[in-house]
């Protein structure tokens, strides 16, 4: 895939290969959606409502849809991408075409953000933080994965080389790894764990980890 000289998902090119492109980028990114899947199964009530924010083509969905099926969930996918949207293929409606941010969100269940909170500004994500929060019912949960700011010391330098190396045995173009580097500066903002607190820690592999957000 041609990487964009400022990454957008807003782009016909990015949206078609999305789904090869991120797991050549991400090479755990099945394992965490497994992880995630997992996860949000023990959060979901029968006749519950789910939110997957930044849902791309449908993979949270799908990774779920067995559960959505048995329990009759109301399963609703956002995305700020037109794009991405019209290539969803999962269960529930047609994805809402919109901004997370500024969405009237019912009281729910779960709201899921996989790899999208660090493509919303640090200002926005917070507010969109407490929105969830607030709506989020008793019991329920918010799912976060996503890239977090890094640890200090030496131990941020380890993190951050597992990430490229797991790139490079997943066989990705180092080229393409410096492109794609280069077109996230000032969109690509990774999140500050402090503002998630309360929050426990599901998964980790370099720069990237998962939470549970309960209420």
């Amino acid at each position: 895939m041609k990487i964009p000289e400022h990454w957008t998902f807003k782009s016909e090119g990015v949206a078609e290969n999305f789904d090869e492109h991120v797991r050549e980028s991400l090479p755990w990114y099945d394992l965490a959606t497994k992880t995630l899947a997992h996860v949000v199964r023990h959060y979901i009530t029968e006749g519950g409502i789910v939110y997957d924010i930044g849902c791309s083509t449908g993979n949270v969905g799908n990774a779920i849809k067995e559960t959505i099926d048995e329990r009759k969930v109301d399963f609703m996918p956002i995305d700020n991408s037109k794009e991405m949207a019209e290539l969803y293929n999962g269960p529930g409606m047609p994805p809402f075409i919109c901004d997370a941010v500024s969405f009237q969100y019912r009281p729910f269940d779960v709201a899921v953000c996989f790899l999208s909170l660090m493509f919303i500004p640090p200002g926005e994500r917070e507010e969109l933080l407490k929105t969830l929060r607030k709506k989020c019912k008793k019991g329920g949960a918010i799912i976060v994965f996503d890239r977090c700011l890094p640890l200090s010391g030496y131990p941020s330098l380890i993190l951050s080389r597992l990430t490229l190396v797991n790139k490079l045995i997943a066989g990705v173009d180092p080229k393409e790894i410096l492109s794609k580097e280069l077109s996230l500066i000032g969109i690509q903002r990774p999140i500050d764990v402090e503002t998630l607190e309360p929050c426990v820690e599901i998964f980790r592999m370099g720069d990237f980890a998962g939470w549970i957000l309960e209420q």
